[in-house]
């Protein structure tokens, strides 16, 4: 684990000054967009040429991985409406119909030809270069202008690399583990006392929300692990990419465990209303130790999303602690348990689900599981590269072995003659 950390602790520390991503990026999008509308001034002959600083915009994404495709299908969209404007031209003019057909025609070859979220371009190119008079020069002016912006765009990525986003992933990843720490805290409250059947249900639907939160996340971690790829400014991209992605992981496990917890919770208040769920002992230990794994999980999301050795091994020590104390308690409510079990052993099923519920998130939760899984992702993905670099290798030579049958065909029929 320590080994782990130190390298996590490494590759965070290159982008510790990179905390605004989005002031970043905005710079960097209005000044590409500039490049490419100083040199379309020159090279286009379009009086006011905005296709190339637009492309600029539309190229120069959050990340390079996302930059790189995109230049592609927007260039292609840009030049498929463009030829598609040249043959209507050529067969047609601008009248109702006409428009109506190119569009249609327009968005149809734009799914043949995969452009993905640029198929209206294909239509609005076409539109564009079929509504003027000299077809010619304003069809070879939109294509000039797009590559050039499509060229600035990648270039201003290369000269300058995209902000990395994993500050936003991590403060998503520990804002979750927090919610999940409120709901926790609800529960074991509403348990410990008196609560209807109504606040029961309320916060089983609290834990369902969590999956919408859950969404979210991962939507903010892949713009992460995005920003990481051909980042020349990160050098353990696949650390940050399996630390933070197995961290998501379990926090979901917990949050499903959390989910089913509050539906057990739901029907044993449905089974018992208007008594008490719990007896009042175990009701406050419940409390006690929803509120202990509501801490644990917070440390947890601390401790893979730090960015200090410093500060990741004071997180490690706060967790294991804190899973200490939770185990503790949780022996403690299981003899509780136990005991009411024999006195009213009629919702057995119930109160035995609590407990298999909360193992359930200390066992995630705990430092030797994370570290076993961390190491197994890691050995998959080193793994999988080593495969994709055998699998070019073994190309390579596949063409060579074709190649070197006919040089050595040649070589005997030169000497007998």
């Amino acid at each position: 684990m320590l080994d782990v950390r130190d390298a996590w602790a490494a590759a965070t520390a290159q982008v510790e000054k990179w905390r605004q991503p989005v002031v970043v990026q905005s710079v960097r999008s209005a000044a590409a967009a500039t490049v490419a509308y100083v040199i379309a001034l020159h090279l286009s002959p379009e009086p006011a040429p905005l296709t190339a600083p637009l492309t600029a915009l539309l190229v120069v994404q959050v990340t390079l991985y996302a930059t790189l495709t995109t230049s592609w299908r927007r260039v292609n969209s840009v030049v498929t409406g463009v030829v598609i404007a040249i043959g209507f031209s050529a067969l047609v003019g601008l009248t109702w119909w006409s428009l109506g057909l190119i569009i249609l025609a327009s968005l149809a070859v734009g799914h043949l030809v995969r452009v993905s979220e640029f198929v209206p371009e294909v239509a609005i190119s076409a539109m564009l270069v079929l509504g003027v008079t000299r077809v010619g020069d304003t069809a070879w002016a939109r294509v000039v202008e797009t590559l050039i912006g499509a060229v600035v765009g990648l270039g201003t990525n290369v000269l300058f690399a995209p902000p990395v986003w994993v500050s936003e992933a991590a403060e998503s990843i520990e804002d979750l583990a927090r919610r999940i720490r409120q709901l926790m805290l609800r529960i074991g409250e509403e348990a410990a006392g008196r609560a209807p059947l109504e606040e029961a249900t309320a916060r089983l639907y609290e834990a369902r929300r969590l999956d919408h939160d859950i969404v979210q996340v991962d939507a903010a971690l892949r713009q992460a692990e995005d920003s990481l790829k051909l980042n020349p400014r990160v050098r353990e991209g696949l650390l940050y990419r399996i630390v933070l992605r197995t961290g998501l992981d379990t926090l979901e496990i917990c949050t499903v465990v959390l989910r089913v917890l509050a539906r057990t919770l739901a029907d044993f208040a449905k089974e018992r209303d208007p008594q008490r769920w719990l007896e009042p002992e175990t009701g406050a230990v419940l409390e006690q130790l929803l509120s202990e794994i509501g801490n644990a999980i917070v440390s947890f999301a601390v401790l893979v999303t730090t960015d200090v050795s410093r500060s990741a091994e004071n997180a490690e020590a706060r967790l294991a602690a804190e899973l200490t104390t939770a185990a503790a308690t949780r022996d403690k409510l299981a003899q509780l348990l136990l005991e009411e079990i024999q006195r009213e052993p009629g919702h057995w099923q119930l109160r035995g689900a609590i407990l298999t519920e909360v193992n359930r998130i200390l066992d995630e939760l705990d430092i030797e599981h994370r570290s076993r899984r961390l190491f197994e992702e890691l050995d998959r993905s080193t793994r999988e590269q080593r495969e994709r670099r055998s699998r070019v290798t073994r190309l390579r030579q596949r063409m060579g072995v074709v190649r070197l049958p006919r040089r050595n065909h040649r070589a005997p029929s030169g000497r007998s003659t």
